[in-house]
Formats: structure tokens, C-alpha cells, sequence
């Protein structure tokens, strides 16, 4: 299984440490073609490696539409994520989101309304990867 795991790189930072251990339950089920939005400093990687906006926004289309399943943190908000989870949703791919109602954002209408999206709300990482595993034996 191919799994497109969508968190926020340029809308902040704050839960890398949190994508890292989520990407890892990913893992025990597939291949997770985007796991470095679970490592530090994604963006000077992508400088150093000389990729341009261009460069990045191609990849990660074609990892999207590789992808058997996409799963995203959508705690932080991101204009990035929400475009991928728009394309996930045209594309009819099986989409499951990942909140913390703790957090001090509120998730987007445009989430929690979406019939055609998973939505899982959980505060720890062990809370919820039951749940997580259950979404992807489904798909």
C-alpha cells in the first residue's frame, strides 16, 4: 500500500516530533512516499537539494495520485494540506484526518462536513492508532 501522509511544513513547524511517530504506524502498513514531512528542517533539505517551488509542488502530485490512501494531520492549519486533501477528494482517493481538539484551531468546515473524509479526533499517537489501522485495513 502507498500512503501519501499530508502534516504542515510551511504553515508551522511545531509537530514534526508528532508526524515522525505517526509516519512510523504508517510504515508498519505500507510504503509512506512522503515521509520526510516527519523529519527536521523538510525545507533547507529541499533548498540544499536545489528543488523549486515547481519542483516540489510535481512530486508531491504524483506521490498524490499514487497514493492508495492519504492520510492527514490537519491540527495545524495549512494551505498546502487543505490543496492536497482537495485533490485527494477529486481524485476519490479514501482520505483519513487526523485532529486534536485540544489545539488552539478549529478544524475547517470544509473537514469535519466532508462526508467522503475520515475523520479521527485524538489527542496521543497511542489513541489513536488503533483507529488509524483500522482505516487503512478498510482500504
Amino acid at each position: 500500500m502507498d500512503i501519501y501522509f499530508a502534516g504542515s511544513i510551511r504553515g508551522g513547524r511545531s509537530d514534526t516530533a508528532l508526524y515522525a511517530d505517526l509516519i512510523d504506524v504508517l510504515e508498519n502498513h505500507g510504503t509512506v512516499l512522503t515521509e520526510h514531512v516527519g523529519t527536521d528542517a523538510v525545507e533547507k533539505k529541499e533548498a540544499v537539494a536545489g528543488l523549486t517551488d515547481v519542483d516540489i509542488y510535481e512530486q508531491d502530485l504524483a506521490w498524490l495520485r499514487q497514493a492508495d490512501v492519504v492520510v492527514a494531520e490537519v491540527t495545524t492549519p495549512s494551505l498546502g494540506v487543505g490543496y492536497e486533501l482537495g485533490r485527494a477528494v477529486a481524485w476519490e482517493k479514501p482520505i483519513c484526518c487526523l485532529y486534536r481538539p485540544s489545539s488552539e484551531h478549529d478544524l475547517s468546515a470544509m473537514i469535519r462536513g466532508n462526508d467522503t473524509v475520515d475523520l479521527l479526533e485524538y489527542e496521543t499517537v497511542a489513541g489513536v492508532k488503533a483507529d488509524l489501522e483500522a482505516f487503512l485495513h478498510r482500504h
